[in-house]
């Protein structure tokens, strides 16, 4: 089995030529793009960091430190297609893909060691999107929102959220602490027979009690007849857990994979809409996968023989499939969180179609 894999790919010497060759002109390409993006963005929003009293030059680098995360995972895909395009464009021009087919060596089999080595570039921007940019996102959407001043510390506190206890809904204006220690202020349960609203329950605190939540000051208004009546101290809520409360903003891209997965989880526990959340979830696996279908899509600036003239309008049909890949896979994630697309498709069909796309050109096109 590992003889028939090895067999697939050229030999030792010239698979390592090519990665190393790829993933150096990926990482140029990264590096330069970082560069010029980070500059121009720190122009524009240094006026903004320095307009708060007492920021000086270490605000502006942790702004960097925080940014450049970002940068990284956003252009990344960019730079490996460049990197692709470059690499197979400059080995048809020295007539190295012309050697290797002369060898024997199939399409496939030439674009072996650049896919191999994409995934390998995938798996580097899973777990640095997972460990790093998540955290840089959700400390720079914090700190944007005190201006650039000092961070708050984050006790837990929620406002306004929803809460579903089989028909009944549960509304909390804030919460405060996290798990049992938990505290409920301005609570409301809209009590409902099917989609019939008959009742309401209004109370000033609750706190966790047993399996439910202990509420004190309440009153319960009836809306048939009208009549308010006083409750004091009772249990709502039975079966509904803290998390389903504490649980009221979820930020995808500021979290990792793992904790959007049990987000998601919990979400649907407390009956709330999940598919925005499941579409972005799918998307941190098949977002850095596009360094794999990267070199496929620009195969087409190896093949073919590079005295035609043809080579510069390969390269561009090559860079043209990329960024039309871009496109569609924002669009796709953009239908996804309108509920247009269902949350798998919204994530991987751009993936798969464009696998095809790469597929038929590459057979079309190869000489």
């Amino acid at each position: 089995m590992i003889h028939a894999i090895t067999d697939f790919f050229p030999s030792r010497t010239v698979s390592l030529y090519m990665a190393r060759s790829f993933l150096i002109n990926t990482f140029a390409f990264l590096f330069g793009l970082v560069l010029i993006l980070q500059t121009l963005d720190l122009l524009s929003e240094s006026g903004r960091i320095l307009a708060f009293p007492g920021n000086g030059d270490a605000q502006v680098w942790k702004y960097v430190s925080l940014r450049v995360p970002q940068i990284i995972a956003t252009f990344l895909p960019f730079s490996v297609l460049l990197g692709t395009i470059i690499t197979l464009s400059t080995l048809n021009q020295n007539s190295e893909v012309i050697a290797m087919k002369a060898s024997g060596l199939s399409a496939h089999q030439v674009l072996a060691p650049l896919m191999l080595a994409g995934l390998g570039v995938a798996l580097i921007s899973f777990t640095f999107n997972d460990r790093v940019v998540t955290r840089a996102s959700a400390t720079l959407a914090q700190w944007k929102k005190v201006d650039y001043g000092p961070l708050p510390i984050d006790r837990g506190d929620r406002s306004n959220v929803w809460v579903r206890d089989g028909t009944h809904l549960i509304h909390a204006q804030q919460i405060k602490g996290r798990g049992d220690a938990a505290l409920l202020a301005g609570v409301t349960v809209y009590e409902r027979e099917g989609a019939v609203l008959t009742s309401l329950v209004r109370a000033k605190t609750g706190r966790r009690e047993g399996n439910g939540w202990r509420v004190d000051g309440a009153e319960r208004f009836d809306v048939a007849s009208g009549q308010l009546t006083p409750l004091g101290s009772t249990i709502i809520g039975e079966g509904v857990r803290p998390d389903q409360f504490t649980l009221s903003n979820v930020d995808a891209e500021s979290m990792s994979f793992d904790s959007l997965r049990e987000a998601v989880s919990d979400l649907k526990a407390a009956g709330r809409p999940t598919k925005a959340l499941e579409g972005s979830l799918w998307h941190k696996l098949s977002g850095p996968l596009s360094a794999v279908l990267m070199p496929l899509l620009g195969a087409v600036a190896a093949f073919g023989i590079a005295r035609s003239g043809k080579l510069f309008v390969r390269a561009v049909i090559g860079m043209g499939l990329g960024f039309l890949y871009f496109v569609a896979d924002n669009f796709a994630l953009a239908m996804g969180n309108l509920g247009a697309y269902p949350p798998f498709l919204a994530a991987w069909a751009p993936f798969l179609l464009f696998a095809m796309i790469g597929e038929a050109v590459l057979l079309k096109t190869e000489e």
